[in-house]
């Protein structure tokens, strides 16, 4: 279900909400120059937050996404 509209699995975005603080620990092992504005994800502007972590990791925005796929 997606009551919101944002293509991500109610289930997973709840799942990873709760989550939310180990991941970001891990995104900053990951990539070690990430900061904590960094990884502040405001709703309804994900495609600039995914473009802002593209500019930060040097990373494409497919394998950003990937890797948070995996991760939760």
């Amino acid at each position: 279900m997606d009551l919101n509209d944002n293509k991500i699995n109610d289930q997973t975005e709840l799942r990873t909400r709760g989550n939310w603080n180990q991941i970001k620990g891990e995104a900053k092992q990951k990539w070690g120059n990430l900061t904590d504005d960094d990884l502040d994800y405001a709703e309804g502007k994900q495609d600039e937050w995914f473009g802002r972590l593209q500019e930060k990791t040097g990373d494409a925005i497919d394998d950003i996404k990937a890797w948070f796929h995996r991760t939760f």
